[in-house]
C-alpha cells in the first residue's frame, strides 16, 4: 500500500504543481478571465486519465488468462520505461519548469481560447496518463485487493492538498531534495513493477524460465503474511523469484540509481539556494506580479 501511495503523491504532487503554475499565472498577470479555459482543459485531461484507467482495468478482464498476462506484462514494461524516463526528466528541469510553462501558456493565449484549453490539457494529460498506467501496473503487482488502490488514491488526495497549500504560500518545501529522494524510492518501486511484468510475460509464455526459481522463502515468509504482505505492498517483493525476474530487478535497479545520484555519467548540477520556496519552484504565491 505505501509503493502505490508514494505513486500516488509522487505523480499528483507533478501535476498539482502544474496547476499551481497555470492558475497563478493567470491570476498575477490580471487574466482570471482566461481561468475557465484552463480549467476545461484540466477537466478534460483527469477524465481522459480516469477513462484509461477504467479501460484497463475492465478491458483486460475480458481477457484469457494468457493475454491478460501478457498485457500486464507488457504494459508492466512501458510503465516502467515512461516513470524512469519522468523521474531523471524531473530532477533535470523541474527548477526550469515554471519558465516553460509560462512560456507555453504565452503562446496559448495569444492563439485563443482552443489552444488554451489544448495546453492545460496536455500540460496535466501527460502527467495523468503515466498516473493511471502506473498505478495499474502497481495494483496488479500486488494482488493485494483494493488497498493497493486506496493508497494511490490517498497519495493522489495528498498532493492535491499539497498543491493547495504551495498555491495558498502556506508550505515551504525543498522540492529539489523532495523529488530526488521520491524519485529514487519510485524507482525501487519500478524495479519491483518489472520484475512482476517479467513474470507475467513468463506466464504467458513469451519468456521462458518460468520453473527455475532462483530460490524460494515462502515458508520463511508466507505471501499472506503480514509481514509478507508489507513487504509486497512496499517493494513488490516476492519470495520465489524465478532466475529471470531477479537478474531483471538488479540490472534495472542498481545501475538506475547510480545514474540517478550522478555516480555513473554526468552529475546533475544542484541548486544553489538549500530551500525553494513553493512560489518559486511551483509558481504560486509569488508569482509574476501584472505590471504596473
Amino acid at each position: 500500500m505505501f509503493g502505490n501511495y508514494l505513486i500516488g503523491l509522487r505523480e499528483g504532487l507533478e501535476a498539482s504543481l502544474v496547476v499551481c503554475i497555470l492558475i497563478a499565472y493567470l491570476v498575477k498577470t490580471g487574466r482570471r478571465d482566461r481561468l475557465a479555459p484552463v480549467w476545461l482543459g484540466i477537466g478534460g485531461a483527469v477524465a481522459v486519465s480516469m477513462a484509461f484507467g477504467a479501460v484497463l482495468q475492465f478491458g483486460s478482464s475480458q481477457l484469457t488468462f494468457e493475454a491478460q498476462e501478457a498485457l500486464g506484462g507488457s504494459l508492466s514494461v512501458v510503465a516502467v520505461g515512461l516513470v524512469t524516463w519522468m523521474v531523471f526528466w524531473m530532477r533535470r528541469t523541474a527548477r526550469h519548469l515554471r519558465a516553460e510553462l509560462h512560456g507555453k501558456l504565452d503562446a496559448a493565449l495569444a492563439m485563443g481560447t482552443f489552444a488554451l484549453v489544448t495546453t492545460a490539457f496536455l500540460a496535466v494529460g501527460r502527467e495523468g496518463l503515466e498516473t493511471a498506467l502506473f498505478i495499474w501496473s502497481a495494483v496488479q503487482a500486488t494482488s493485494d485487493g483494493v488497498r493497493p488502490l486506496v493508497g494511490a488514491l490517498l497519495g493522489l488526495l495528498t498532493s492535491v492538498v499539497l498543491g493547495w497549500m504551495f498555491y495558498r504560500g502556506a508550505l515551504r518545501i525543498n522540492l529539489a531534495r523532495f523529488f530526488t529522494w521520491t524519485g529514487a524510492m519510485l524507482v525501487v518501486v519500478a524495479a519491483g513493477v518489472l520484475a512482476y511484468g517479467v513474470h507475467d510475460l513468463q506466464e504467458a509464455g513469451w519468456l521462458g524460465g518460468l520453473h527455475d526459481q532462483l530460490f524460494d522463502i515462502s515458508s520463511t515468509i508466507p505471501k499472506d503474511s503480514w509481514y509478507g504482505t508489507l513487504l509486497k505492498g512496499v517493494l513488490n517483493f516476492q519470495p520465489d523469484p524465478t532466475k529471470l525476474q531477479a537478474g531483471v530487478w538488479a540490472v534495472y535497479l542498481v545501475p538506475t540509481l547510480l545514474f540517478f545520484f550522478g555516480v555513473l555519467g554526468p552529475r546533475t548540477t544542484q541548486p544553489t539556494t538549500p530551500t525553494t520556496p513553493a512560489a518559486t519552484a511551483a509558481g504560486p504565491a509569488a508569482a509574476e506580479k501584472p505590471a504596473g
